[in-house]
């Protein structure tokens, strides 16, 4: 099982969350990743956002990152997307 967790935050509040759950076990952990902002930006009606180095770095190192204005081409009305992997597959 692969669950990631994505949160909205503005003015330190976080105004929207959703758990993506992701039971495919053809794909890798990063098609999984990209899976799950697919499902979050629909469910968020956000476009999709760029993945900048240092976002990559972040998450790299935490499992964790936040999309802010600039990982964005649209204007958002938020102050970050944070998304994070709280469960993963063991087996591969």
């Amino acid at each position: 099982m692969f669950r990631l967790w994505a949160k909205v935050f503005k003015d330190n509040r976080m105004l929207r969350d959703t758990v993506i759950c992701n039971d495919d076990s053809t794909l890798n952990r990063t098609r999984k990743i990209y899976a799950a902002i697919d499902e979050i930006c629909n469910e968020f009606d956000l476009s999709k956002p760029i993945w900048l180095d240092s976002t990559i770095a972040d998450f790299k190192k935490h499992d964790k990152t936040r999309f802010s204005q600039d990982n964005f081409i649209d204007h958002v009305d938020f102050d970050f997307l944070e998304i994070q992997v709280i469960e993963e597959d063991t087996d591969y």
